[in-house]
């Protein structure tokens, strides 16, 4: 290895492909998708590129990179490509899928002793549930699910399977979460899941749309037709049912992992932990006595975890690296945004709909912001370095009043086009949310759904969901400066903390660059696009 300080690098070259690099003062880290506009997309190339430009080093200053996959094992060092690109093959190291997910969970986390449950639709060696004991000197797999159980007994390829049931891809569960609320949990009684110990054992044979079609077959279940998306009470509590028995073995699980660490800080991670209504149940449990989970707890967030593992590699030292935001993209100069603003072709702007705006800057943004907001109108918000996980939080947005439906009816219809019966998220100052919802703890990424304080649902009808939950966000001005002091102006104005944010995508990734913002301001029927320090509107 060389004289200089440590870089490391982690690549996820699954679904969801990305890269990440770590230095001794840096961590960068970007998912294909936002770069090449697929929707969970394999790859790491262009993501890598992103992350070495951003950290201002070369690749052959890179001292170790860890490498992430799915399937029977993690890939060799002539499986991931890097060869071609003149790496050694002893930089090159793998690492198991859901070991990435433990760093992650572990590192991240404020806990320096802590159970680490990783649960997802599948990793390596046939992993769908594993559990870890992680201190200061290292993570330590305890045990998971038995590898002669089919991967379609895991809880989230069960979840999975009934997301393909009701009509959509499996990455898109929380479609099925959010259509829960709406359904009966009790229309079935026959168990999903039998959770022995720390070992889950499910009722499915087969993974997939042909895996709930035996189970009904074979319980004489009704589960509506396939594909019904939403538009048949028997798929509405459909999604009921899988979410309630999801929640019971989760909940089942974590008691029984705790049992065997004896450590009862609680880590999440994996797809399955971007469940919000399911973790706000998990932290509740008695022996739950501290509760983290990572923004990017999916495969978005492998890449990072392969990152701190090779850190722990390199220098011998397990990375501590508690999260106060998950902006793990670069920032962009006034330049570059007017080099978009302007229709430089430098700036990779792509118009898919060319609408005539105007633009200037602004002294107080987020006073523009709130204003604005605050009229009714509905505006992109680009700030700082974007979100590694999937939900926006500040970096990347669309906000609106949270205080009537029209918001959000408004996103839905002009600019989202999501199905009707997915909430929105309200975005409340940290040292408010309390006041407003059943909320005793941080929740700055987005994971967890608490109640709404019933006296305070009318107030923000907008973001408050059919059972009076929200997924909340809590911003500080620390972690959010920017933000936060939107939240602020719309206070002040309104008497209200809140604002409804939801990622600034329509249909496609959540934006990345200026040219990103920019084209997708023009094409979604946005009102104005808030881009650092300048105002777009339209002409």
């Amino acid at each position: 290895m060389t004289a200089h300080a440590p870089v490391v690098v982690g690549i996820n070259v699954g679904h969801d492909g990305g890269a990440a690099l770590i230095t001794d003062t840096t961590m960068v880290a970007i998912s294909e998708e936002r770069l090449n506009r697929t929707r969970y997309s394999p790859g790491w190339q262009a993501a890598l590129l992103y992350c070495l430009r951003a950290a201002r080093v070369q690749l052959q200053d890179v001292d170790l990179i860890a490498v992430s996959g799915i399937g029977h094992h993690p890939p060799t060092a002539d499986e991931t490509g890097l060869t071609h690109l003149g790496v050694d093959p002893a930089r090159i190291v793998p690492v198991d899928h859901h070991l990435s997910h433990a760093y992650t969970a572990y590192c991240l986390s404020p806990y320096d002793e802590a159970t680490v449950l990783v649960v997802d639709g599948g990793g390596n060696n046939g992993d769908t549930e594993t559990y870890y004991a992680a201190t200061r000197d290292g993570i330590q797999r305890l045990g998971g699910n038995p590898p002669e159980r089919p991967r379609a007994g895991g809880i989230g390829a069960t979840y999975e399977a009934f997301t393909n049931w009701l009509g959509w891809h499996e990455q898109e569960a929380g479609k099925t979460m959010a259509l829960a609320s709406y359904g009966d949990p009790g229309a079935h009684r026959t168990p999903l899941f039998d959770v022995e110990g720390a070992t889950v054992r499910g009722r499915l044979t087969r993974t997939h749309t042909a895996g709930v079609a035996e189970l009904a077959e074979r319980t004489g279940a009704d589960f509506g037709p396939p594909d019904s998306r939403g538009d048949d009470p028997r798929g509405t509590d459909a999604a009921a049912y899988v979410q309630a028995q999801t929640e019971q073995a989760l909940c089942a699980l974590a008691g029984q992992t705790i049992a065997a660490t004896g450590l009862s800080n609680l880590c999440f991670a994996g797809g399955v932990a971007l469940n919000c209504v399911a973790a706000d149940k998990l932290r509740h449990q008695d022996a739950v006595s501290g509760y983290f989970a990572p923004p990017a707890s999916s495969d978005r967030g492998q890449a990072l975890g392969c990152a701190l593992y090779a850190w722990h590699q390199m220098t011998g030292e397990t990375p501590r690296r508690p999260l106060a935001h998950d902006y793990f993209g670069r920032t962009y100069t006034d330049a570059e945004i007017e080099q978009a603003l302007t229709r430089d072709p430098r700036s990779g702007l792509v118009e898919r709909r060319r609408t005539p705006y105007r633009w200037r800057r602004e002294n107080d943004i987020a006073a523009a912001a709130a204003q604005m907001i605050t009229a009714g109108r509905i505006i992109g918000w680009f700030q700082g370095g974007s979100e590694l996980g999937p939900r926006a939080l500040g970096g990347r947005s669309i906000l609106a009043d949270p205080r009537t439906t029209a918001g959000s009816d408004a996103l839905n219809r002009r600019i989202k086009h999501r199905e009707p019966f997915r909430p929105f998220a309200p975005a409340v100052l940290a040292d408010q949310a309390s006041a407003w919802f059943d909320l005793d703890v941080p929740s700055p990424f987005m994971l967890l759904a608490p109640s709404v304080h019933a006296e305070r649902a009318t107030d923000i009808a907008g973001v408050v969901h059919v059972d009076r939950t929200a997924r909340v966000q809590t911003v500080t001005p620390a972690a959010a400066p920017a933000f936060a002091a939107v939240l602020d102006h719309v206070d002040r104005l309104t008497g209200v903390p809140v604002v409804l944010n939801t990622s600034f995508n329509d249909r496609e990734p959540i934006v990345e660059t200026p040219a990103h913002a920019l084209a997708t301001f023009q094409a979604c029927d946005l009102d104005a696009l808030c881009i650092g320090d300048y105002l777009v509107e339209r002409s």
